[in-house]
C-alpha cells in the first residue's frame, strides 16, 4: 500500500501508478492539457482501481463520443473492487453513477468522501462540477468549505473555495480567496477562472482585461477547451466596453480558431460569444454556417439542457434547421426518459426555453418571449454558471425592447443597471426605454451616463 500526494493510500505496489495519478491530479486541478497522463497508471497497474476509475472520469469529463470510453475502465474498477480500500470503493461508486447519468447519487457518494477523507479534493472537485451543473451553487460552495481546513497547505483549495463563493454572490470573499489562490501559484488557472467571473459581475472592466492578460501566457498550458474559455472570460470585458473588432479577433484568433471543433466545449465557447455579438448588433458574417456544420454530434447527446439550447439556437441560425427539428425532437424523447429528479428540469424548463431559443433564432419575438418568460427564474437548474446564463435574459430583454414591450424591459434593465451601472449598452437601453414611456429627465441621465462610458471606454481601446 503506497500513497498519493495527498497522503491518501493508494492500492497498488507500482510506484510508476502513484506517480502517474499525481500528475494526473495536478492536471486536473490546473486544467492542464495533458490530463491523459493517467492512462500511463492504468498501464504501470491494470489491476489498480481507482485509477481506473479515474481514467473513466477522464473520459466523462471530456464528453461526447469520448465518455463512451470510460465504460471499459469503470468495468476494470470495479472488477478490482475487492482489494480496494473503502475510499476507492466510494470513489468506484460516485464514477458509475457519473456515467449512468445518476448526478444526484454520485454527488452523495463525494459528499460520503469528504467525511471520512477531506484530503481527496479530485473527489471535491468532481462533487463541485457536479452541483454547478445541476445549478446548486450552495452545494458547490458548501463542500469546498467542509474540506478547506484540511487542506490549507494546498494552493488549488483556494480557487475551489473562491468559485464557489463567487456563483453564490459572496464577491469579495471570492475575490479574496481567489487572488490568494493565485499569490500561492500563479498558473493556477481554476483561480484565474474564478476571478474573471468576480470582475466580471462587478463591472471592474478595465482591471478584468489587464489582469487576465497579464495571466494569460500560462493559458499555453491548459486544455484547449478551458484556453478558449478564459478567453471568452477576457472577450466579456471587450464586449462590455464595445470594442467589437477585438471580440472579433479573439473568436478568430483564440477561440475558434485554436478550437478542436469537433468538442463540445469549444463549439459551446464559440456560440456563446457570436449570440452575444449579434445581441450588440455585430455582423458575424458566415461564421454561424461555419460553426453549425460540426454540431451534428450534439443532436442527441443532452449532458445539459444548458448545453442543448446553444447548440439548438446555433443550428437554426446556422440554417441547419432539419437538424434543430430532429433535436428538439430528442430532447422531448430524452425529456421522458431521464431519471425522476432531472424530468422537471427538462420537460418543464428545457423544452420551453428549447422552443424559445428556436423562435428568437428565427426572429419570431413574440413566441420567443413567451417561451421564455416562464422559465427564465428557473434556468439555473439546466446548469452552466450565473455568467453563462446571463446570455439567456440578454436574449429575452432583446427581444422585448424590438417588440416594444417596455414596461417588462425596463423591469430587467433595473434591475441590470443596479448590479452593473457601468456598461453603456444598459444606461443606453435605460434611456430609450424611459423615453418611450415619458419619462424624460431618466432618459437624459441614463443617456448622458452612456456617453461617458464610452468615451471612457474608447481610451482604453487605445491603450491595449
Amino acid at each position: 500500500m503506497v500513497k498519493d500526494s495527498f497522503g491518501l493510500e493508494i492500492t497498488t505496489d507500482s510506484s510508476a501508478a502513484v506517480d502517474a495519478i499525481n500528475s494526473f491530479v495536478d492536471r486536473l486541478f490546473s486544467v492542464g492539457n495533458d490530463a491523459d497522463v493517467i492512462l500511463k497508471a492504468v498501464e504501470a497497474d491494470p489491476t489498480c482501481a481507482i485509477a481506473n476509475a479515474q481514467v473513466a472520469a477522464f473520459y466523462l469529463f471530456a464528453g461526447g463520443v469520448a465518455s463512451t470510453q470510460a465504460t471499459f475502465y469503470l468495468n476494470a474498477a470495479k472488477a478490482n473492487l475487492k482489494t480496494a480500500n473503502e475510499r476507492e470503493k466510494l470513489y468506484v461508486a460516485a464514477i458509475e453513477a457519473w456515467a449512468n447519468r445518476d448526478i444526484q447519487q454520485a454527488i452523495a457518494y463525494h459528499e460520503a468522501i469528504t467525511v471520512v477523507y477531506p484530503r481527496d479534493l479530485v473527489s471535491v472537485h468532481i462533487a463541485q462540477f457536479h452541483y454547478r451543473n445541476c445549478g446548486n451553487s450552495q452545494g458547490m460552495l458548501g463542500i469546498a468549505e467542509k474540506v478547506f481546513a484540511a487542506n490549507q497547505d494546498n494552493p488549488y483549495i483556494y480557487g475551489m473555495l473562491a468559485f464557489g463563493l463567487e456563483e453564490c454572490h459572496q464577491i469579495p470573499e471570492a475575490e479574496k480567496y481567489a487572488r490568494q489562490a493565485i499569490a500561492l501559484k500563479r498558473d493556477n488557472r481554476w483561480a484565474h477562472h474564478a476571478i474573471a467571473h468576480v470582475l466580471e459581475t462587478a463591472g471592474r472592466l478595465e482591471e478584468g482585461i489587464t489582469l487576465m492578460e497579464s495571466l494569460s501566457d500560462t493559458w499555453e498550458y491548459t486544455s484547449s477547451a478551458f484556453y478558449g474559455h478564459l478567453w471568452w472570460h477576457t472577450s466579456l470585458y471587450y464586449l462590455d466596453i464595445e470594442n467589437f473588432a477585438k471580440v472579433v479577433e479573439i473568436y478568430d484568433t483564440r477561440i475558434w480558431g485554436r478550437a478542436k471543433k469537433d468538442s463540445g466545449r469549444e463549439q459551446i465557447n464559440a456560440i456563446a460569444l457570436l449570440l452575444r455579438l449579434e445581441l450588440r448588433g455585430v455582423d458575424v458574417g458566415s461564421r454561424w454556417q461555419e460553426l453549425a456544420g460540426y454540431l451534428q454530434p450534439r443532436i442527441h447527446e443532452h449532458v445539459l439542457a444548458f448545453l442543448d439550447l446553444q447548440y439548438i439556437y446555433a443550428l437554426v441560425r446556422g440554417g441547419k434547421e432539419d437538424w434543430a427539428a430532429q433535436m428538439l425532437e430528442s430532447m422531448q424523447d430524452h425529456a421522458e426518459k431521464v431519471l425522476p429528479y432531472a424530468r422537471r428540469t427538462w420537460a418543464d424548463i428545457g423544452i420551453p426555453a428549447a422552443k424559445g431559443m428556436i423562435a428568437y433564432a428565427r426572429g419570431d419575438l413574440k413566441e420567443a418571449i413567451a417561451q421564455l418568460e416562464p422559465v427564465l427564474p428557473e434556468l439555473q437548474s439546466t446548469g452552466g454558471s450565473h455568467a453563462q446564463r446571463d446570455l439567456f435574459e440578454q436574449i429575452y430583454l432583446n427581444a422585448l425592447i424590438r417588440q416594444r414591450q417596455y414596461h417588462q424591459a425596463l423591469n430587467v434593465l433595473e434591475k441590470r443597471q443596479a448590479a452593473r451601472s457601468n456598461i453603456p449598452i444598459i444606461q443606453r437601453e435605460l434611456a430609450n426605454t424611459y423615453s418611450q414611456l415619458g419619462r424624460t429627465d431618466e432618459a437624459h441621465r441614463a443617456s448622458q451616463l452612456a456617453l461617458e462610458l464610452s468615451q471612457r471606454y474608447q481610451k482604453v481601446e487605445q491603450t491595449v
